[in-house]
C-alpha cells in the first residue's frame, strides 16, 4: 500500500508529531498504509513533561525504540513522596502488584520526541516538520480536506483518515467544539529547567520527587546532563498573587519550602521559565467518522503521577488498531472507537480519583503511613506505574482503597470537608496566562 510519490491523497494523515502521533503513524506505516505525519514545529523543541512509568516500556520495546530510549534516558526506580526533612516514603515500581516491569525512565522531551518522529520516518511514514494543519473539512459523503500550511504555501490533502495527536491544541475539538474544561479539578503549573540540583543517593538517584504544599504540588525530575525539570502545579488563584516576573515568583515558591530548597542550594535555572493553564479538560467525543483523537487531543489530566506520555502511546497503540480496522472494515468504526473510548475511561478514572484528591488531609495521612492490607499499598503502586487498563486484580484493591479513603475521611471530616469546598473553588477559578500555547516551544501541535 505505501507509495510515497502519492503523498497528496494519504490512507492516514497525522495531526501532530508528539508521542502520540510518532506511535501511531509508525503503528500504521507498519499496517502497510501512507501514513503522513504532520508537526508544527521542528525538532528538537522544548515540551514538559518528561517522567515516563513503568508500562511505557513494553510500548517502546514494541515500537523498537527501548534500548535507544533507555541511552538518553536516567533511570527511574520508582516515586519518592517527602513527608517532612527526615522522612522521605518512596514507592519502588518493583513492589507493584504483579510488577512485570521495575522501573521506567526520566526523559528530556526535546532528545525523546525527536526520537521517536525519526523512527517513524525511518519506518516508512511521510514525516514532515514545519507543516500546520490550519483546518479540516468533511464533504457530505465523509471525504476529508486537510488545509495545510507548509513553507509559507497553503496546500489541501485528501486522506482516507484524520488523527488528531495535536497536544493540548486540541485540534479536532477545539473546531468542532467538543472540548470541556473539567469542572471538578483545575489547576495551572510554573516550571523551568535547572542545573545543580542535588539527587537522592543509590538507586533512588534518579526518581521523581513529588512534594505537596499550601497551594499545590512541586516536582523534581532528574534529568540527563546534570538537568532537573523543576515545577510547580497550583491552583489558578495561587498564580494569580504574582507580582513580578515569572522567574522570580518560580523561585520564590520554591524556596519556601524547606526540603526544595535544601535541593536547590547552589543550582541555577538553565532554561526559560513556563506558565500554562487550563491543566484539565475532555472532550466529548474520541472520534467520529474518518477521525479520531489520541493523547491530549482527546484529554489531559494533572501531571502529578506523570501519566501524560504513558496515556498518549497508550492511546496511540489503541488508536492504530481503530483506524486499521475501520479502513479495511468501515462498518466496524464506530464499534471500534466506543470500545477504545470505555477502556481509555476505565483506566483514567484510576488517575483522577487519585488526582482530584491528592491535596487533601486525608490522602497526605494515607500516603504518609502506607499500609498494605489486600495488597492494596501494591495496588497503589501499580497504577502510579500505569497498570490500571488490564489488570482487574489492581483495579479490584483500588476500589478497597477508595473505601478506606471515605472511612479516613469520616474520621477526619473538619479537616475533610473543608478541603472539599477549597477543591471546588479552585475548580471554578480560571487562569488565562499560557506561555506554551502562545509560543512556538510548546510541542506536539500539528
Amino acid at each position: 500500500m505505501q507509495d510515497a510519490g502519492n503523498v497528496d491523497n494519504p490512507d492516514v494523515l497525522v495531526a501532530g508529531g508528539g508521542p502520540a502521533g510518532s506511535t501511531i503513524a509508525t503503528l500504521l506505516a507498519r499496517r502497510g498504509w501512507r501514513v503522513c505525519l504532520l508537526e508544527k514545529d521542528r525538532h528538537p523543541r522544548f515540551h514538559i513533561g518528561e517522567s515516563l512509568l513503568p508500562m511505557n516500556l513494553p510500548i517502546l520495546e514494541r515500537l523498537g525504540v527501548l534500548e535507544a530510549v533507555r541511552a538518553i534516558g536516567v533511570h527511574k526506580a520508582g516515586a519518592d513522596f517527602p513527608i517532612d526533612a527526615q522522612r522521605t516514603n518512596t514507592f519502588h515500581f518493583r513492589r507493584a502488584l504483579g510488577a512485570r516491569h521495575d522501573h521506567a525512565f526520566q526523559v528530556r522531551r526535546d532528545a525523546f520526541d525527536a526520537l521517536l518522529f525519526a523512527h517513524a520516518r525511518a519506518a516508512g511514514v511521510d514525516a514532515r516538520e514545519g507543516a500546520e494543519v490550519t483546518a479540516v473539512e468533511w464533504d457530505e459523503r465523509g471525504a476529508a480536506r486537510v488545509s495545510v500550511r507548509e513553507a509559507g504555501a497553503e496546500r489541501a490533502l485528501r486522506p482516507r483518515y484524520v488523527v488528531d495527536a495535536s497536544g493540548r491544541d486540541t485540534l479536532l475539538a477545539r473546531q468542532l467544539r467538543l472540548k470541556r474544561r473539567n469542572p471538578r479539578h483545575q489547576s495551572a503549573a510554573i516550571f523551568s529547567h535547572y542545573l545543580g540540583v542535588s539527587r537522592r543517593e543509590g538507586e533512588d538517584a534518579g526518581n521523581i520527587s513529588i512534594l505537596r504544599f499550601e497551594h499545590g504540588w512541586i516536582w523534581l525530575i532528574p534529568l540527563s546532563d546534570g538537568l532537573t525539570s523543576v515545577g510547580a502545579v497550583c491552583s489558578p488563584d495561587y498564580l494569580k498573587t504574582r507580582r513580578g516576573d515569572r522567574e522570580g515568583f518560580l523561585a520564590q515558591t520554591l524556596l519556601a519550602i524547606p526540603q526544595v530548597a535544601a535541593r536547590m542550594q547552589g543550582a541555577e535555572r538553565a532554561a526559560p521559565v513556563h506558565v500554562t493553564g487550563n491543566y484539565s479538560y475532555a472532550c466529548d467525543a474520541l472520534g467520529g467518522r474518518g477521525w479520531i483523537a489520541v493523547g491530549d487531543a482527546y484529554a489531559f489530566i494533572d501531571p502529578v503521577f506523570s501519566s501524560g506520555v504513558f496515556l498518549a502511546m497508550d492511546s496511540a497503540e489503541q488508536g492504530a488498531e481503530v483506524v486499521d480496522g475501520a479502513l479495511r472494515e468501515p462498518a466496524r468504526e464506530r464499534g471500534l472507537q466506543q470500545a477504545m473510548r470505555r477502556r481509555l475511561e476505565r483506566g483514567t478514572d484510576e488517575f483522577r480519583w487519585f488526582i482530584y484528591r491528592f491535596n487533601s488531609p486525608v490522602m497526605r495521612e494515607l500516603f504518609a503511613r502506607p499500609r498494605n492490607h489486600w495488597q492494596i499499598e501494591q495496588a497503589v503502586i501499580s497504577m502510579l506505574a500505569g497498570d490500571v487498563f488490564d489488570n482487574p486484580a489492581v483495579r479490584r484493591r483500588l476500589r478497597a482503597f477508595r473505601m478506606v479513603y471515605r472511612l479516613t475521611a469520616l474520621r477526619m471530616a473538619p479537616q475533610a470537608l473543608r478541603s472539599w469546598w477549597r477543591r471546588r473553588a479552585d475548580a471554578r477559578a480560571a487562569f488565562a496566562e499560557d506561555t506554551l500555547q502562545s509560543s512556538a516551544s510548546q510541542g506536539g501541535r500539528a
